[in-house]
């Protein structure tokens, strides 16, 4: 039998360097893994000389790693990947990839690239993957403190051009309009396929200085459309690792505004979705502060809004009130004379209509009908037809008014016409949105009205 090779093993620094950020000694590091392993089940006894090995190289089988990690997180009072402890090898990358803020745009390019070729294997910690909730605020403190990347050109690789980035941004814009159109289920292959296939080879070109900024700033943009994609296939976990990624990637582009974008118009609302009220309202914050002097108006109007949402969900109506009034006037100042020009691509959608939206969903978690059904009038009558997913949200949050208000025929006459659009997406979201609606019918079940509705979305579901 032939002997077995030897495989020269290389120290790990990055175990050293955090064990000694977090001030632990070997044995005290190990008694934290064997204590974390305990509620986990796990019957660890490791001690000193086990730390040393994994320190010299060695690398323990099955869930340590990861309990390891969570040892040292907790220690530090900040999520720690399986990356940053050196152990993000074979099967073990899975828990960590995409939650991390690395320091270094070479580590976000590493980062984002192992996400989306991840996401292609469909491995299964991505798709049953859940929210890390020490992740969801946790990110915005990395992209307030962390210094702006100095240099993000490279001479290595297929020279990248403006057209690629010009490239880049037209399949954005007309994979959001798809998006729109028919919901994610129909397009977010496409989407994560490019990004693995096309994108992930620009970043590893060569681009001089600005353009490697400007194709950082496009594919920002790209990757938070796929974490949108993702909670509206329902994936939250997925979605909020293409999230950090998009954020990570802005800071690479020096582009603080949407930085900012990132943090409230996604990250808060899959805080939203989560029902976690603090935190959307701290990520609102976030975006308000670190983009100060740097966005529009019309950003600022998006930003005021999801700190409206976090108030309500908090039932904090003068506070909502506050910031909704914060964002009608940021809003009015950008549709003033001239303002409106200066606005990037990425905010330009955010209307009266899309204000209207927010402030419908901040009414009726205040059990405000009255104004739940205005709003939801408003956002209806400025979207257009192409938006056919918000126009099936829109019309469910007037549902929800018209029922809190007691008129339960127009109500269900409204959600019959939301669920038919719906039958022309595939949209997680919008499923959410029906369930919930039928939930709010069950104490009418016995009024005819009702009992045809629900007999009208088992014809469907059938068809």
């Amino acid at each position: 039998m032939a002997a077995r090779p030897l495989v020269a093993r290389q120290p790990n620094e990055r175990l050293q360097a955090l064990i000694q950020e977090a001030g632990c000694s070997n044995a005290g590091l190990a008694r934290r893994v064997n204590l974390c392993g305990a509620e986990h089940g796990l019957d660890f006894r490791y001690d000193k000389t086990s730390v040393a090995r994994w320190l010299r190289g060695q690398q323990p089988r099955g869930r340590a790693p990861a309990i390891i990690a969570e040892a040292l997180g907790r220690k530090l009072d900040r999520t720690v990947t399986l990356d940053e402890i050196g152990m993000a090898n074979g099967k073990n990358l899975a828990s960590g990839v995409g939650l991390q803020f690395a320091p270094t745009v070479a580590g976000a390019v590493e980062q984002v690239c192992e996400l989306w070729r991840s996401d292609i294997g469909r491995r299964d910690f991505l798709t049953g993957s859940t929210v890390a909730a020490t992740a969801l605020v946790e990110p915005s403190r990395d992209w307030l403190i962390t210094s702006q990347d100095e240099q993000v050109a490279r001479t290595n690789g297929p020279r990248v051009g403006a057209a690629d980035v010009a490239a880049v941004r037209s399949m954005t814009r007309a994979l959001a309009e798809l998006d729109h159109r028919h919901g994610s289920g129909h397009v977010r292959p496409v989407v994560v396929h490019y990004l693995n296939s096309v994108v992930s080879g620009l970043l590893a070109g060569s681009y001089r200085e600005s353009v490697g900024r400007d194709l950082f700033s496009a594919v920002a943009q790209l990757t938070e459309l796929a974490g949108y994609m993702a909670v509206d296939t329902g994936q939250p976990g997925l979605a909020q690792r293409y999230y950090i990624q998009a954020l990570r990637l802005a800071h690479a582009a020096g582009d603080r505004a949407y930085g900012g974008y990132v943090l409230a118009a996604s990250m808060s609302h899959l805080a939203a979705a989560l029902g976690n009220p603090r935190e959307i309202t701290q990520l609102a914050r976030a975006a308000q502060e670190g983009a100060r002097g740097q966005v529009t108006p019309r950003a600022q109007a998006m930003f005021h809004a999801a700190e409206a949402r976090g108030h309500a969900l908090m039932s904090d109506a003068r506070a909502c009130r506050g910031a909704s009034e914060q964002a009608l006037s940021a809003l009015e100042r950008a549709e003033g004379e001239g303002e409106s020009g200066d606005d990037p691509v990425w905010i330009s959608h955010f209307d009266r209509a899309y204000l209207a939206d927010e402030l419908a969903h901040c009414h009726r978690d205040l059990n405000q009908s009255e104004g739940t059904v205005e709003r939801a009038e408003e956002a209806l009558a400025g979207h257009p037809e192409g938006r056919a997913r918000r126009r099936a949200i829109g019309l469910f949050l007037l549902a929800e008014g018209q029922l809190e208000q007691g008129e339960v025929e127009h109500a269900c006459h409204t959600g019959t016409k939301a669920a038919e659009i719906l039958t022309e997406l595939r949209s997680d979201r919008g499923a959410e949105y029906l369930d919930d609606f039928q939930q709010r019918l069950e104490p009418y079940a016995k009024v005819p009205v009702v009992r045809e509705f629900a007999a009208r979305l088992e014809l469907d579901a059938v068809a």
